[in-house]
């Protein structure tokens, strides 16, 4: 870190907000003109300032307060990312109040725990179907009072309407005008502001509990990079139940950029070449496709195109490896760079609005190949990492100091270390204060001096974070060998523009196996080139020519792999992974064991 980088960092956290709600009302008062959010409405963008924002916030804050809401109750939002759900969440905190996140694809049963958990006493439901599963477990449910709707219209009784609260708070204040002020006031550093519950790859989630100085830290820290500005926009998609995308809200608190915000995620790709945004979050996931997608569309369309386009990218690679070792290409190469940039990169920059500075990976690993990708077409992506227990922000990498397959340098302020079986430890403000009542398991994660226990094995190399796997999915062959599978999978995605998911399996087993899925989208122009058009997606993934081109980008894999580690049997998936599955968490990681469990009888098949 940079002498002036350590004083701008120092400054930013020693002198950071009480509270986020502080932090919002001071970002009102500091840049009231300045847009804060766009969303869409049919067809078009709707943008508001920051005064518009905190006008209706005040109202929602005000709204809860009248149905008595008091310091730190938890109050619980049902909702897909849009516009509401941020001016739900800072209601809920400018009231004193917590918000508890569900995910909008959380089961009934599940959302009945959650809000039983948290003691929840409102819940804000996106629309009927959010309100249903609440119904379902009201009688379990004594501590919540009222379901507040935002699509939906309210029943004269248990369900208002979010026009119905902002009215009952803008009465509230008429007779209470300093109401929220007074509110916000009584926060401190360690109230409690948020309660994620984890996804989780297996059991019951777990409530974590994230204090105001978590998120106000994360702000901070993420301002003191000088990585943004006012002058940004922000496309955000991410799910805002998950911890990625609450850490990018508290970072445009702290810088005051604005964001487009739509959770569509079939949406993406149309809204950024009309948003143009400067920066977007995303899981690697969303790279993979993008990757898989071109690839496989260029080369369906075959002849002179799938050539330049092979050449543009042979070159742009080349130019990719110079510049991550600090170097310029010159002469020829520079030549040739500027012609492939021109007749292939700059059109696939445009297709992300042509303004894209970097985009930010999280929530899993992101092979290299796909990072190195995406550079060689002038588009950098910073890997960064963190967990729901870190509040998000961990690490990440710099524009100006990035090695592709690590994640990056720890924040300012943030502490990493290894323990001695090379297990990721964590301490910084924006660790958990523990798992909400749960304090055995707090106790098993979380040290007395602070330091947390990831889950996460990894290696430090300059300052720069390698994560391996997850210590839970380390693989032991029946001879005695360790496997790490996601770096395994990570790499097979790199390789394959077909694939969606590799799930390597082989714990006590005496080879290493893997279920495969591959992408639907990608498999369209396969299929024809391949005289399987009009066939059903499971006919494509079950045909021999698809199991041959699996077993040649296998082939490539295990080349690089150690004996031990490669994949000696493969069976395809009839469909892919989803999140309504109960496969992927909405941050889109895989549940391993979910996976394993449910095609058991497939990898036992593999092993006869």
């Amino acid at each position: 870190m940079t002498e002036d980088l350590q004083e701008r960092a120092t400054g930013a956290i020693e002198n950071r907000a009480p509270s986020l709600a502080h932090m919002f009302l001071q970002r009102v008062d500091t840049t009231p003109h300045r847009e804060a959010f766009r969303y869409p409405d049919g067809d078009d963008w709707r943008s508001v300032s920051w005064r518009g924002v905190g006008d209706r916030v005040r109202a929602i804050a005000a709204g809860l307060l009248a149905l008595g809401v008091a310091a730190e109750d938890r109050v619980a939002i049902a909702s897909s990312t849009r516009y509401e759900w941020v001016l739900a969440d800072l209601g809920i905190l400018c009231a004193g109040a917590a918000t508890t996140t569900v995910y909008p694809t959380t089961g009934a049963e599940d959302v009945g725990f959650i809000l039983a958990d948290s003691d929840s006493r409102v819940l804000f439901a996106e629309n009927d179907e959010q309100v249903a599963k609440a119904r379902a477990h009201r009688a379990d449910l004594p501590v919540l009072t009222k379901v507040v709707t935002l699509d939906g219209v309210g029943d004269g009784d248990w369900v208002l309407s979010l026009a119905d609260l902002e009215q009952l708070g803008r009465e509230y204040l008429g007779g209470h005008p300093t109401a929220v002020e007074d509110a916000v006031a009584q926060l401190t550093p360690e109230s409690l502001a948020t309660l994620i519950y984890t996804s989780g790859t297996t059991g019951r989630p777990k409530g974590v509990r994230l204090v105001h100085d978590c998120w106000v830290y994360e702000g901070a820290a993420i301002e003191a990079l000088g990585e943004l500005s006012a002058d940004d926009v922000q496309y955000l998609w991410l799910p805002l139940a998950h911890s990625f995308g609450k850490v990018l809200l508290s970072a445009q608190l702290a810088v005051g950029f604005a964001s487009a915000i739509d959770g569509r995620i079939d949406k993406l790709v149309d809204n950024l070449a009309v948003v143009r945004p400067t920066f977007m979050g995303a899981a690697p996931r969303i790279f993979e496709k993008v990757h898989g997608r071109v690839v496989t569309m260029t080369h369906a369309e075959g002849g002179a195109k799938a050539k330049i386009f092979d050449w543009a990218f042979r070159v742009g690679i080349e130019v990719s490896r110079l510049r991550q070792a600090g170097r310029e290409p010159s002469g020829f190469l520079a030549i040739q760079h500027k012609i492939a940039d021109k007749l292939v990169f700059q059109k696939l920059r445009d297709r992300f609005g042509g303004r894209i500075r970097h985009f930010i990976s999280g929530s899993a690993a992101l092979h290299r190949d796909v990072a190195e990708w995406f550079h060689a077409a002038g588009i950098l992506i910073l890997e960064g990492y963190g967990l729901t227990e870190t509040a998000a922000g961990t690490t990440v990498a710099r524009a100006e100091k990035y090695r592709f397959g690590t994640v990056g340098l720890p924040l300012p302020g943030t502490e990493i270390r290894l323990a001695e079986d090379g297990e990721i430890l964590v301490r910084g403000p924006g660790v958990m204060r523990g798992y909400h009542n749960l304090p055995e398991e707090t106790a098993e994660v979380l040290s007395p001096d602070g330091w947390l226990r990831t889950g996460d094995i990894g290696e430090i190399e300059d300052g720069f974070i390698r994560i391996t796997d997850r210590k839970k999915d380390l693989i032991k062959t029946s001879g005695g060998k360790y496997v790490a599978p996601q770096l395994i999978e990570g790499q097979f995605k790199g390789i394959c523009p077909y694939a969606a998911q590799l799930i390597v399996h082989g714990d006590q087993r005496k080879f290493v196996s893997a279920l495969v899925t591959l992408d639907p989208e990608a498999m369209e122009p396969w299929a024809e080139q391949h005289g399987l058009a009009g066939r059903t997606y499971e006919e494509i993934v079950r045909s021999d020519a698809a199991r041959d081109m699996v077993q040649g980008y296998l082939d490539q894999l295990n080349a690089r792999l150690n004996p031990w580690e490669t994949i000696k049997k493969f069976a395809i998936l009839p469909k892919d992974l989803t999140v309504e599955e109960g496969e992927l968490t909405p941050s889109l990681k895989l549940k391993r064991r979910m996976v394993e469990k449910k095609y058991t009888d497939v990898l036992d098949s593999l092993y006869v």
